[in-house]
């Protein structure tokens, strides 16, 4: 008993001067040194007191030499003690450590996820409201059309915005009513086709439009050229395709969003990571379609 209550003192005093997770080697070396002298001492006083309560000798005759031998066995039971308060000890503050750099990662992780998201809903708005501003002196009746249809998908910009990740049909209905809105713009300058036949899945809210805005900024888009965008889907993955005909000056302004939000996004969610391949004529997307335990 005596033992073990030094134990547990001696841990308890140092708990609050040395860390286990700062300087290992200093807090085994104090609670070595202190627990082991608090243990001589302790085991010399009682058994001292025990031999002269029962007589064994008197105070003119102390056997200094034989009663420090008898601390032998007290003492190998206090590496025992020491041993368990040690791990016990370091156990625990290893485990609160990791504990809190968790709850530290998760936030981070949380705080930077809402700062990508946090994003779409003014790219969105800016973008469109930027093609609004060009088409209103090419045609009244195209501007007063394209209103009417953004205000309708502009609410799913809305509700997609709080989600983390979003299922992929809700994703496909929302790129099909972009690229409709897109062609009151650009009518037969601009076709698309999208080929999913399993919409089971998800993906981060947003990313099709994302890269659909990308594809319709930044190429040339006319009779003579007209973009074409495929959709489509492979196992686990997601492609989206667009003629590759860049324009040869950026008239539009950017944000400056596009693929690296979706790419930090997936980083942020899963190990998997978006493809992005441009050949002469082609550029695709992949984006790998996550199935996130509920």
């Amino acid at each position: 008993m005596v033992l073990s209550f030094g134990g547990s003192r001696v841990e308890d005093l140092i708990d609050q001067r040395i860390s286990w997770v700062d300087h290992p080697f200093q807090r085994l070396l104090l609670t070595v040194s202190l627990y082991m002298a608090y243990a001589f001492v302790a085991s010399f006083l009682v058994i001292f007191l025990y031999a002269w309560i029962d007589g064994q000798f008197t105070a003119d005759n102390i056997p200094w030499k034989n009663i420090a031998l008898y601390t032998k066995m007290p003492m190998t039971v206090a590496l025992i003690f020491m041993a368990i308060f040690t791990t016990w000890s370091w156990l625990g503050e290893w485990r609160k450590s990791a504990l809190e750099a968790e709850i530290l990662r998760s936030e981070k992780l949380a705080s930077q996820y809402q700062s990508l998201k946090d994003q779409l809903n003014p790219h969105f708005l800016f973008n469109s409201l930027n093609v609004l501003s060009n088409l209103v002196y090419e045609n009244a009746d195209k501007s007063a059309a394209f209103i009417q249809k953004l205000s309708r998908i502009y609410r799913y910009v809305l509700e997609a915005q709080k989600e983390e990740v979003i299922a992929l049909e809700k994703e496909v209905d929302f790129a099909t009513n972009y690229l409709e809105l897109q062609k009151i713009r650009f009518e037969e300058s601009l076709q698309f086709s999208i080929d999913i036949k399993e919409e089971t899945g998800m993906i981060p809210p947003l990313s099709l439009q994302l890269l659909l805005e990308n594809a319709i900024k930044h190429n040339i888009i006319s009779e003579e050229n007209p973009l074409f965008i495929h959709i489509f889907r492979k196992k686990d993955n997601l492609w989206i395709s667009n003629t590759f005909q860049p324009k040869s000056s950026q008239n539009e302004p950017s944000t400056g969003v596009g693929l690296h939000n979706i790419k930090m996004r997936y980083q942020l969610l899963s190990g998997r990571e978006m493809a992005v391949i441009q050949t002469k004529d082609e550029f695709l997307v992949k984006l790998p379609i996550l199935q996130l335990s509920t």
